[in-house]
Order: structure tokens, then sequence, then C-alpha cells
């Protein structure tokens, strides 16, 4: 495309063909325009149409027409009153901008630097505004409150607002970014992050596309719990402010159709549109609100764009010829972000001039107000119209296109491709703001303040002065102060011993898989009186691969509009039923969504004063590899709830190959603080463990944790539980399962430690060690090698920080004390799990783990192929003591090609028992 074509966007995009032949293209619109003239729009539409139509029978690519003129999609004679103080809310708006701007630049003084974004707000500051003044209802209203996700960036606004209602000082604001050096709680963390500021944050939403995600499925969730009685929510609505660049996300626009197919009027986006990523343009040669305009419109949702100030509408009222339309149309952003900084003789040149149409339009103006013409996201009218009209839309989410000019009032960012970068203003720079923001601050005071502290004073027009009180009787209204967060909900009634009796009987000579036991144990819980309605069964795509159709009849899954349609399999007696009262989430083929919905359950306690459990079940290779963010993000939110990681293990599921072949989880579980990861091999663990998760977060001292338990697919077996079971051990993460078969055998000893899966391993193990060759074993179960490992890092961490106290001892340190015998751990996982607690194990301690990819085959040959065997823990064992000298070397030699651990094809003729995908 040469320089001289006119640039053709569809929907946003820019096409990327040369005009070959610009007259025949000029005789094309020529003709078009003659028909127009002569048949009127109503002829030229049709055969518009129908060339559409004759394009697609012909193959010729041609784009769906889902986006509308460039233009606000609320015409001025359609602007409903707007109720507030237009002049008082102008002035709150300016000391909040001058307030967000310095809070940043103080975080970049010289010595401190800890960073920052200046930017963001000041191109929103009239969408929040305009929604904490009239839209967003706190949480003492009467219908609940609403739900606000604040675009993570946008944080020094919103600690600048709190700021004048009196709920954080200006020390606080001075120490934005510095959360320890002054104490607890006297500075502000950067972004959102309900942990760090748990009575502030509600949500955590500075991981760029979780906001749209969390947001769709929280207003889902609030749906469900309204649907299923436990919550009138009807009056609730979410808002989720996001960034156009952040909409390139594919968790951004990953839940959209769910929003549309449920029909969640009680949810609106509001994208701030100012046409910038962090370093760049969004769609240089494109139009992002076009583009998501039509990509919203396809998806099912109600679109509002905002582009254009009320200084517009008299010139789109005389753009009879439709050629000032044309021109908003075919500019792309690129240009759009120029005429932003540029002045207004170079918008009238380069925007208006080359058509004397437009320029006749516009003589009337001064070059001042060609260059003052605003975009509609700062127009507090255009803004209050789109809020208006989203919350009285029925039947549809509303997704608002708001155009803004980043870092706006700011003429040292303005529209700035490196806004990113710039953090902090010179007094130059701090001179212009306050003048264009007409602030009452000196030059005296502004020059004595930088020179005392780095940075610009705050303002403050006192307690008393109109804007405050305006300011405070808006909240009041409107039900309090946002954000904050509380947690009013009512304690639990948990069940007792009698709930947990049948797993501890064990199997007797069935074989049962730990994730059976799992699900036996929910299905009783969900009987309880006390938490029965209060569980949220959660999966993606598979409630019957675990074993949890048997929840379907009763239960029933969740669907708003219920089930208008005959099941294929109603005949049967575990058909599949869904009911818009009905409690399973079945999310389909999404663990993020899924993740989304056990935030919003998890989480119900604060944001509804309801205690809801969630109860997700996943393939636990696609839960921390590939939903980890959103697990973080469920953690910062101070959610609470159960993590299901089933067909656990790398050795477990091996005929669905390398991707579905768990072997790190633990360890990738090991990073998130909140997580309490367990990895039981027995029902009568299960039971103890989930019990625990549900005192522990849900009891009378609720932990703001979440329990992550793995479990199988393979099914062994079933012990009862011992007698006098060392319960605090299994909630510790070790204890002691069996010792020598004699107490007086004579022979080297060894101990042997297991968890999950490879528990029956080492008890193979002891036997063929025992008959074999002599060697007496103790076998221990870890049913966390997590929890261990933390409790010894916390021991150590007392002791350094305690000099001249009596040390601490890890827990694992002192359960293995007593004996010099080497120690062989192993598990279905990597060498990296078990190893977490090497340096606290007494003595010699050797690690046998499922290193490496995984792949398909049978459980024999992929744990001969990894060692992990019983033959392989025997080998291992052996070597063990024959470097401590009390095996002859020979006899290890000897075992090893009795075994051929090193060969996977010497178990090709050994079965295995069921439990596949």
């Amino acid at each position: 495309m040469t320089q001289n074509t006119p640039a053709v966007i569809h929907e946003g995009l820019p096409t990327q063909l040369p005009d070959i032949d610009p007259a025949e293209t000029q005789e094309w619109i020529d003709s078009f325009d003659a028909m127009l003239e002569e048949r009127g729009r109503d002829r030229a539409r049709y055969v518009m149409l129908r060339l559409l139509e004759r394009a697609r029978e012909t193959q010729v690519g041609v784009p769906a027409l889902r986006s509308t003129d460039y233009i606000n999609t609320i015409p001025p004679e359609r602007e409903p009153w707007f109720p507030g103080d237009e002049d008082v809310e102008r002035r709150i708006r300016a000391f909040i901008r001058w307030n967000a701007a310095v809070m940043v630049s103080a975080a970049n003084r010289k010595g401190l630097e800890v960073g920052g974004h200046i930017a963001t707000y000041q191109s929103s500051a009239s969408l929040y505004e305009v929604g904490f003044n009239h839209f967003f209802r706190g949480h003492d209203h009467e219908g609940g409150g609403d739900q606000i996700f604040i675009q993570g960036h946008a944080s020094p606004g919103i600690y600048a607002r709190a700021f004048l209602e009196g709920r954080l000082t200006e020390e606080q604001l001075f120490r934005f970014r510095q959360e320890v050096q002054h104490g607890p709680g006297a500075g502000l963390s950067s972004y959102p992050h309900p942990r760090l500021m748990p009575d502030f944050w509600e949500f955590p939403t500075v991981s760029m596309g979780l906001t749209a995600l969390n947001s769709i499925y929280q207003a889902r969730f609030n749906r469900y719990l309204h649907n299923r009685g436990i919550k009138d929510t009807s009056q609730q609505h979410v808002w989720a402010f996001l960034g156009d660049g952040e909409m390139g996300e594919p968790e951004s626009l990953g839940a959209i159709s769910l929003a549309a197919r449920e029909e969640l009027d009680n949810l609106t986006f509001v994208v701030n549109c100012n046409l910038q990523q962090l370093d760049g343009p969004v769609r240089g040669n494109g139009k992002i609100i076009q583009e998501l305009e039509s990509v919203f419109r396809g998806a099912g949702w109600n679109v509002i764009k905002v582009i254009w100030g009320r200084e517009w509408d008299e010139l789109l009222a005389r753009d009879v010829d439709g050629v000032l339309v044309n021109k908003m149309n075919s500019t792309p952003d690129g240009a759009f972000q120029t005429f932003s900084v540029e002045d207004g003789a170079y918008n009238r040149e380069h925007f208006f001039g080359p058509d004397p149409r437009l320029r006749k339009m516009v003589e009337h103006m001064s070059d001042r107000q060609i260059e003052k013409l605003p975009r509609g996201g700062h127009d507090y009218r255009k803004v209050y119209a789109a809020f208006d009209s989203a919350t009285k839309h029925a039947g549809q989410p509303t997704v608002i296109l708001a155009h803004t000019i980043k870092g706006w009032t700011i003429d040292a960012l303005e529209g700035k491709n490196a806004t990113h970068q710039m953090k902090k203003l010179t007094m130059a720079d701090l001179k212009k703001f306050r003048d264009r923001l007409y602030l009452p601050i000196s030059d005296h005071d502004l020059e004595t303040a930088y020179d005392e502290t780095g940075t610009a004073p705050f303002f403050h027009p006192g307690a008393d002065s109109t804007e405050i009180e305006y300011m405070m009787e808006r909240r009041r209204s409107l039900g309090g102060p946002l954000p904050r967060r509380q947690d009013r909900s009512k304690p639990l009634t948990l069940p007792g011993d009698k709930m947990y009796a049948e797993l501890k009987q064990g199997s007797g000579n069935h074989k049962v898989a730990t994730t059976m036991a799992m699900v036996r144990q929910l299905r009783d819980w969900m009987k309880d009186p006390g938490i029965g309605q209060r569980l949220v069964p959660i999966a993606p795509d598979e409630y019957r691969t675990f074993g949890m159709d048997s929840m379907f009849p009763s239960a029933k899954v969740y669907d708003p509009a219920g089930q208008q349609y005959e099941s294929v399999d109603r005949k049967l007696l575990l058909a599949y039923k869904m009911s818009p009262q009905g409690q399973l989430l079945h999310e389909g083929i999404s663990e993020a969504g899924a993740m989304a919905s056990a935030t919003a359950a998890g989480s119900s306690y604060s944001t509804h004063g309801e205690q809801m459990i969630p109860f997700y079940i996943f393939y636990s290779m696609f839960g921390f590899q590939r939903t980890g963010d959103s697990i973080w993000a469920m953690a910062d939110q101070l959610a609470r709830g159960f993590l299901i990681g089933a067909t656990a293990g790398r050795t477990t599921l091996t005929g669905e190959g390398l991707q579905h072949a768990d072997g790190h989880s633990p360890l990738l579980a090991a990073t998130n603080p909140a997580v309490v990861h367990y990895d039981p091999t027995y029902a009568y663990e299960v039971g103890h463990i989930m019990r625990s998760g549900l005192e522990r977060m849900y009891g009378a001292e609720a932990e703001n944790v979440i329990f992550y338990i793995t479990v199988y697919n393979e099914p062994i077996t079933q012990p009862a539980e011992p007698e006098n079971l060392d319960v605090e051990g299994l909630l510790r993460g070790l204890y002691w399962t069996s010792g020598p078969d004699s107490a007086e055998a004579d022979g080297p000893k060894v101990r042997l430690l297991a968890s999950g899966v490879a528990g029956p391993w080492i008890h193979d193990a002891k036997r063929i060690l025992a008959e074999d060759w002599g060697v007496q074993a103790e076998t221990w179960s870890v049913t966390s090698w997590n929890e261990l490992a933390r409790d010894a890092i916390a021991a150590e961490d007392w002791n350094l920080m305690h000099p001249g106290e009596a040390p601490r001892t890890a827990y694992v340190t002192e359960k293995l004390s007593g004996g010099s015998e080497p120690v062989i751990a192993v598990s279905d996982y990597m060498r990296a799990v078990p190893l977490q607690i090497a340096r606290w194990v007494p003595g010699d301690y050797r690690v046998l783990g499922a290193d490496g990819f995984g792949f398909a085959d049978t459980r024999p040959a992929a744990r001969r192929f990894f060692h992990i065997d019983a033959q392989s823990v025997v080998v291992q064992a052996l070597q063990a003591l024959a470097d401590a000298g009390q095996m002859d070397p020979a006899r290890v030699k000897e075992a090893f090609e009795r075994y051929a651990i090193d060969d996977p094809t010497a178990v090709a003729d050994v079965r295995q028992e069921g439990g596949d995908a």
C-alpha cells in the first residue's frame, strides 16, 4: 500500500491489500454515490448486502459487519439529565489527580525510587469518579453493595480518593510502595492486594487478564447464590475496569461468551481505551475500539462506545454528508494518538485540512478550541450516560469502550509512548500540572516541599470544604466507602467424628483409589445439614471421570436456564441433570474458568458475608502448571477452599502421555505460601486431611489458606485406620506405619519413606528386603513433603531470630532421630519433591523420583523406567547399606541384575488394574 493510498479499516482491523487500480476504485465509489443520491439509503443498503452475500458465495473473504460508526453510541438527545454538581465534581477530580500523581512521583524521589504508574489513573479519573459519585454501591447499601474490580495501575487514584475521605493519612500516601520499612500498616501496597491490605482491597487485579475472567465468574457466582436461595443478590452489580492493551491477554476475552450465554446483565466492563499499551500504541494501524466492539457484539454483549466529548456534538450535528464520521472511521489509532499531543494548528491541517468540507466545518473555531476538543472518556456527562444505560440494560452484559488520553492533564506525560517509564515529575512539570488543575498551591509552598522532601505537597481542601462534604454525602447515600473489605459471615456448624467413620474402615477385599475415597467423603459432606448446602463442587468437564456422576440426580448441574431438552442418558440411574438451583458448577473445558469460580466461592465470606466451600477437582497436571497465576490471585484474595489434583503423579495416568503426567505439582504448590499441600496414600488419611482442611479454613479460628490435595486413580486395597494412629504426625506430614517384622531380627536396617501412590511400593520393598536379603525395614508415610519443609524452615528462621534461646528442632528431625539407618524416600514425583527435607533428615538420605518427561505405557513399565518401583527401592536400600559397610557390594550387583531395574521390558508381562482417565 503506497503512502498516498487511503487506509481501509474494517471493524478496527486494517486491510493489508494494496490499491492496484485507484482509478477503478474511484469509479466504484462514484457509482455507489450516484445510486445513493438517486435511489436513497434503503436501496444502497440492499445492494451492499447483496454484494456481501455474493462475495461470500464466491469465497471472497469479507468481514462481518459487527461494528458501528466511530462515534458515541448514545446520541446527545438520549443522554439523561446529569444529577450531580458539575463544578464540584470537577474540583474533586482535580484534587485526586494531583494527589495520585504526587504520590507516585514521591515514591520515586532520590534514594527511594520504588516505581509506580502515573498515567493510567489520569486517563481514567472521570470513569472512576462518575462511578464513585453516582453508581458504585457500598457494603452498607440495602441491596448488598456492588463489587468493583479496579484496574491495578490505577491504584494511586483510589488511594488519593481514600485520603480525601479520611480513610488514609498523608503519611501513608508518602509511603506508597513502602510496606515494611516504616512498620505494619504504615505504607501502601503497589497495587490492589487484599492479602497486603485486608481491610481495604477486595479484589487483586494487577495480573492482567484475570480481572475480566474473575469478574465474569464473580457475576455468575452472584446469580448462583441467588438462584440457590442462599442470598438475594438481585441488586448487586459487578464493575470491571480494564485497559485496552490488557484486552490482548487471552484471559480477558476468553470467557465473554459465558457472560452473554448466561445473560449476566449484572456485569459491566469499563475498558479505558487510551490507545496505548506500556510502550506504544495498542493498534497503531487499526482501531482498538472498533475491534473490541466487533468482538463483544459477536459474543452477544451490549456495547456502548464513549468516544467524543460534548464539544464534538455540534460538529457532528453539522455533518450532514457524513464526511466527519467517515474521517473518524478511517483514521487509525496511531494518528489519533499523534493528534492528541499536537496543537490545534496541526489538527486543523492534518485531521480537518485534507478535505475542504472538514476544514470549512471548523473555520469558526480557534486553534486552541480545536486542540481542546475532548475525548469522551474525559467528559463526565458522556460517561454518566453510558453508566446509566449499562445499569438499566436487561438480558446482556455491557461493555463500555471509553476513548481517553493516557496521562491526561499532565503535559509531560499526555499521550506519550514513554509514559510507562516516566515515574517522576520535575518542578516545571508540577507547576504546569498545578496550573492546569487550578490548585491553590503557591510556587513557594511547592518549591519548599520539593526541597525538603523531594516531592510536591499533597493537597486536601479541609474536611469541612464543599468538595469533601459533597464527596462524603455521595458515598453515604450509596452505602459507604469503597473499596472496603469486610468479613460479615456467620460461623458454620462443622460435622463431627461420625462423618469420617466410613473412610477409617478400609476397603476390605475391594480396591479403591484415593480419588474415590475423596469423592465418597465429599458426598457425605453434601448430606450434612451444617455444611451440605455451602459446598460448591466444581469441575471443568470431568465429573464422570472422577466418579462424581452419582451427584447428578440429587445435586444437579447449575444452569440458570434449567434443562430444556431430554437428556440422551435420561433413562440411566445417573443421568445428567441441570437446574437453576443446581449445586454443581460444570465449567466445560476451562480450568481457568473453574479457578475463577473457586475464587468467587472461596471469598464469598467477605464479598457476600456467606461462607461457601469451593471443592474444585481437576487433572493435577492442569492445576498449578496451567492456572498457577489464578491460584496466586485466589490466595491474594484471601479465598479459602479445596483444590483437588486428581489423576496425580507421573506414572498413574501414563496412557495419557507426556502432558498429563504430573511429576511436579507439589513443587509448584510449595511456591505459594497460602497453599497447604497433602499427598495421602490411604483413605483414612484422606478423611483426616479433609477434616483438618474444613476445620482450619471454616472453623472458629479460620485461616486464609487453600488446601491442595493430590489423589490418584490407581485402586489399592485400603487398610483400616490403625489403632493409636499418630494423627498429629499425619497432619504435620510424617508418621510411622510399620517396623521390622520382628523386634529381635538381626541384620542391617533401613527406613523407607513414601507418599501418595508410592505407599504400597515401600511395603513391597520391605517384604522383599526381609525375604531375599535379610534386611529389616521400617516404613513411614509422608503425607506432606511441603509441610515438613515449611516446618523445618520455620524452625531455622525462629532460631535465627532468637539467639541465645533454646533452639527449635524441625519436626522431621525429631521423628527420625534415634537411629543411624539409611533413609530411602520415594514418590511418584521428581526427586526435588522429597529432596525439600534433605537438610533436616538425620543420617544418609537417598531419594528416588520420576524425573524427566512422562510418556504412555503401563504403570509397571513407567515405574521401572524411572527406577521408583519396589525393586528399585530395594536396590537403592542395598546400595546405601553397602556404602555404609553393612552389605557386600557384590550383593547389590546381584540384586540389580536379578530385578533388571534398568530394563522396562522386564515387566512387559506385568498386568495393571483399572483407574484409567
